[in-house]
C-alpha cells in the first residue's frame, strides 16, 4: 500500500511530464537557430573558412540530407544528388555498388576553401538554387529486371517535381524563359551517382518521360552501343541489358535523339569495323581519346558543341574515360585515356549548354588507392557539372 506522500510524488512528477511536453521548444532555440534549412552554410567571399569538413554525416559537398523517397516526398529542390547503387551489370570488376558512399567520401574537401570555380566564375554552392543529397535509390542485388525498375521509379519520382526556384529571364534579353521539357514545367536536375553504367537506360526512360528524346553527350572509353548477340552473346532477355548494351537498347526505345548525340574519350577495342557501324546506327558521333593529341581540348569541346548545339542534353561520365594512372577504381580501365585536368577542362568548355541532368559511373572504391584518387576525381568531375549547371537554367526566351 503507497503513502499519500508517494502518491502525491507520482502525481507531481507526471504533471511535470505533461508540462515539459507541451512545452514551446522553439522559445528555448538560439536566436540564430534554422529548424529545417535546405542548404548548408558555405563561406562566402572573404569570409572564415574554419569548419571541420571531414565531421557529421558524409553527403555530396556536405549539401543537407533530404529523404526524397521518403518522409520528405513533397519538398522541392532544383538539383539533387542520388545514388544508384548497382553493379550485377558489370562484365568484368564488380564494386560500383560503392561507387555512391565513395564518391560522397570523396567529395568533403570541396569545400574546404568554400566552393568558389576559378574558371567558371561561380560558386554553385552559393547561386541561389537549392542544392541537396537524396541518398540513395533502394536498388535490389538479386533481381535485375526489378532494379532497374527501382532505378527508374526512384530517378522519376524526383525529376517530376517542379523545380524550387522560378527561371527568371535571359541575362542578355531580360525577356522571361519558358521551360525546355515537353510537359512546359519547370523540373529540376538530378545528378545520379553510380553504380555500373547499366543504369543509365531506367534514367533515360525517367528523362523521356519528361524531355522525350534527348541528345546524349557520354564520356567513355567504350561504346555501350554493342548489340546483345555481340556483348555476352544475350543468353536471356535479362542479361541482354548490361553495361555495354544499354544505349543500343535506349536507341531502339527511341530514347535517344538520333544524330545528336556524341561519345568523348573512346578508346576501347572492338569486335571488328561492326560495331562502329552498329554506334552510328545508335545516333552516336564519336571522339577518339587519341584525337586529343592532334585537336586538343578546345577541338574536343568545339565537336562536342556542334554536335548537341543549344538541344536538352544529357551527360552520362563513366570515369574510365580517365586514365587509369588517374583513376584506377573502375570495372573495366582502359590505358591511354585523359587526365583528370583533361576532362575538367573539357566539362567546363560545355558552360552553357542546356544539360537537363547528368551522372558518373562505374566507380568501384575497392581497387582505389588508400590516397582516394579515384574518388575525389569523380568527385572534382561532378563539381564542374555543378557548376555548369547553375550558370545556365533550363530556359528558353519565346521565339
Amino acid at each position: 500500500m503507497w503513502s499519500s506522500a508517494r502518491i502525491l510524488s507520482l502525481v507531481s512528477l507526471a504533471l511535470a511530464v505533461l508540462a515539459h511536453d507541451e512545452h514551446d521548444h522553439d522559445l528555448q532555440m538560439p536566436l540564430d537557430y534554422v529548424r529545417f534549412p535546405y542548404q548548408a552554410a558555405y563561406p562566402g567571399d572573404n569570409e572564415v573558412t574554419a569548419d571541420s569538413i571531414f565531421s557529421g554525416i558524409t553527403t555530396f559537398a556536405k549539401l543537407p540530407w533530404v529523404k526524397c523517397l521518403g518522409k520528405d516526398k513533397s519538398e522541392t529542390f532544383d538539383i539533387a544528388f542520388i545514388g544508384a547503387p548497382f553493379d550485377t551489370g558489370t562484365s568484368y570488376r564488380p564494386g560500383a555498388r560503392f561507387g555512391p558512399a565513395g564518391i560522397r567520401a570523396g567529395s568533403r574537401r570541396l569545400t574546404l576553401y568554400g566552393g568558389y570555380n576559378v574558371p567558371l566564375e561561380v560558386n554553385p554552392f552559393l547561386s541561389g538554387l537549392k542544392i541537396v543529397d537524396c541518398g540513395d535509390i533502394p536498388v535490389t542485388p538479386y533481381d535485375n529486371k526489378y532494379a532497374i525498375q527501382q532505378i527508374e521509379n526512384g530517378h522519376k519520382e524526383l525529376l517530376s517535381r517542379k523545380a524550387f526556384s522560378p527561371l527568371g529571364n535571359d541575362s542578355l534579353t531580360g525577356q522571361s524563359l519558358t521551360p525546355i521539357s515537353a510537359d512546359g514545367v519547370n523540373h529540376p536536375r538530378v545528378i545520379t551517382l553510380g553504380g555500373d553504367h547499366t543504369v543509365v537506360l531506367p534514367i533515360l526512360r525517367s528523362i523521356n518521360s519528361v524531355y522525350g528524346p534527348i541528345s546524349v553527350i557520354h564520356f567513355d572509353s567504350h561504346l555501350d552501343t554493342w548489340k546483345p548477340q555481340v556483348f555476352g552473346g544475350a543468353p536471356s532477355s535479362q542479361a541482354a541489358i548490361n553495361h555495354g548494351t544499354y544505349f543500343y537498347w535506349a536507341s531502339q526505345e527511341g530514347l535517344i535523339k538520333n544524330g545528336s548525340s556524341i561519345h568523348g574519350a573512346i578508346r576501347t577495342t572492338l569486335s571488328g569495323p561492326a560495331d562502329y557501324a552498329n554506334d552510328d546506327a545508335s545516333g552516336f558521333q564519336r571522339i577518339e581519346a587519341r584525337e586529343i593529341d592532334t585537336i586538343g581540348t578546345d577541338g574536343i569541346i568545339k565537336k562536342i558543341r556542334d554536335t548537341v548545339g543549344d538541344r536538352p542534353a544529357y551527360l552520362s561520365i563513366d570515369i574510365d574515360s580517365i586514365d587509369p594512372a588517374f583513376a584506377p577504381a573502375t570495372g573495366t580501365p582502359e590505358t591511354g585515356g585523359w587526365s583528370t585536368r583533361e576532362l575538367r577542362t573539357i566539362l567546363r568548355g560545355l558552360d552553357g549548354l542546356h544539360i537537363v541532368s547528368a551522372d558518373i559511373v562505374e566507380v568501384a572504391p575497392a581497387y582505389d588507392t588508400n590516397a582516394e584518387l579515384t574518388t575525389m576525381a569523380a568527385a572534382d568531375v561532378l563539381y564542374e557539372v555543378l557548376s555548369v549547371m547553375a550558370k545556365t537554367p533550363l530556359g528558353k526566351v519565346k521565339a
